[in-house]
């Protein structure tokens, strides 16, 4: 049998296990035992212990869980009630203030949390409520929400680009500096979408009436001296990292204890609050490690069986096209598959080709795991299967109907898909920084 009927039986078994409703990395993971016994005989066995041992080996994993603890931590304590009242202040007398205020929060939490279902959650929670109060549009209130919450995938500490750095063997420090710049391009293109939507269109976000617009300066400043302590752990989280003075595993610790400190200290640490902090870690970290286990395995039968060189040879030469054209294949390919698997499940199943591909054409592995973790952006909010589409039509009201949350999503994706486009005519947007930083 060829090497790429092996491959293709590969694919056609994880699919078919995926379409089962197992989870990610047991499909995963089975596959490439099998195959690997299959290929190698009892010898095959070795490849899931080395998965195993890299993976225990690989330092950077610890800042999964304390990074993700720290958000947990952040939002269970209601920390983020506090900045979403700094924004709401300061932004609430524009029109269409509370949907700005919300991006920028979005950014707040994105840079202290680095996953989406936080961003969701405090979303819905907080921002909801006011923006409907205030007879905010519904689909705008929708959008807003989801296509701000997926910025947590892309700005550090992006636990995305953690589990893409170990199946990519690329510096987790890299693909967060790689992030910081494309995640805020991201929010400005959110932002000025909104600023001139609303101009156009008033009633979608209008202005608030004037006795809520009277806040005094006084109620301001109590109102950013609130918000202070969640900046000033940012600051401690990412700040320390950039500047040298903490290494990336170092910075997660800082980040975890200044959340339980600052919790403490605004008297809201307490037994429920860390309890579910605690799980909700633990189930992610747990999650995390068992799919990036599954990925290593069947990686390496793939390594084995030469299947990249395979398919660079159908690529370039049966097929004729050029990188930039294998480029696009497998940027639609993100789009496609995102519309039917999460992020994890999209990254494990593409990753033992593409990588290994975009490597051999010539491509920085830093600046693709950006352009990948964008286009999981868009993976979150595009039907039927869209991760924030199931979660906002959990949290939000009843009157939010289907409709309303799939049509609210539509020109957001579209400016992802021009964020896309500009990240990949510009490469130096994701490369700058980590370039810059690597020759101090």
């Amino acid at each position: 049998m060829s090497y790429e009927m092996i491959m293709f039986l590969m694919f056609g078994g994880m699919m078919l296990m995926l379409l089962t409703g197992q989870r990610v990395f047991g499909a995963i993971g089975f596959i490439g035992s099998v195959f690997a016994l299959w290929l190698w005989g009892t010898g095959g066995y070795e490849l899931g212990f080395d998965a195993s041992i890299k993976l225990l080996n690989w330092y950077p994993l610890l800042t999964v869980p304390m990074f993700v603890f720290m958000g947990y931590m952040l939002s269970e304590s209601g920390i983020a009630d506090d900045l979403y009242a700094m924004v709401h202040d300061l932004t609430g007398g524009l029109r269409g203030g509370l949907a700005i205020g919300t991006i920028l929060l979005m950014v707040l939490i994105s840079a202290m949390n680095g996953l989406s279902v936080a961003g969701m959650a405090i979303g819905c929670s907080i921002a909801l409520p006011e923006m409907l109060k205030r007879k905010y549009d519904k689909r705008m209130i929708s959008g807003v929400i989801q296509a701000g919450s997926s910025l947590g995938i892309l700005i550090p500490p992006s636990v995305v680009l953690v589990l893409y750095g170990m199946i990519a063997r690329q510096p987790v420090g890299d693909l967060w500096l790689a992030g910081v710049f494309p995640g805020l391009l991201m929010a400005t293109l959110f932002l000025v979408y909104i600023v001139v939507r609303c101009h156009l269109q008033p009633e979608l976000g209008p202005i608030l009436p004037p006795e809520e617009r009277s806040v005094t300066w006084q109620h301001k400043m109590v109102s950013i001296a609130k918000g202070i302590p969640a900046l000033l752990v940012m600051f401690l989280v990412i700040g320390l990292f950039l500047m040298g003075v903490t290494s990336l595993v170092e910075s997660s610790a800082v980040g975890a204890l200044c959340a339980v400190g600052l919790a403490a200290w605004k008297k809201r640490l307490n037994w429920p609050v860390l309890e579910k902090t605690l799980l909700q870690t633990m189930n992610i970290s747990a999650m995390f490690m068992w799919i990036i286990m599954a990925a290593l395995c069947f990686g390496a039968v793939f390594d084995g069986l030469g299947a990249v060189k395979a398919i660079k040879s159908i690529f370039l030469g049966d097929w004729g096209l050029t990188p930039w054209q294998v480029i696009w294949l497998m940027i639609l390919s993100f789009i496609l598959l995102g519309m039917f698997l999460d992020d994890t499940a999209m990254l494990v199943i593409v990753a033992p080709l593409y990588i290994p591909l975009v490597g051999e054409l010539g491509f920085n592995l830093v600046w693709f795991g950006v352009l990948y973790t964008m286009t999981c952006q868009i993976a979150y909010m595009t039907p039927p299967f869209g991760y924030n589409l199931f979660l906002m039509r959990a949290m939000a009201p009843k009157d939010f109907t289907l409709g309303d949350i799939y049509h609210s999503i539509i020109p957001f994706a579209l400016i992802m898909v021009a964020g896309i486009m500009i990240l990949m005519a510009f490469p130096q947007i994701a490369t700058w920084l980590p370039e810059q930083l690597m020759r101090k």
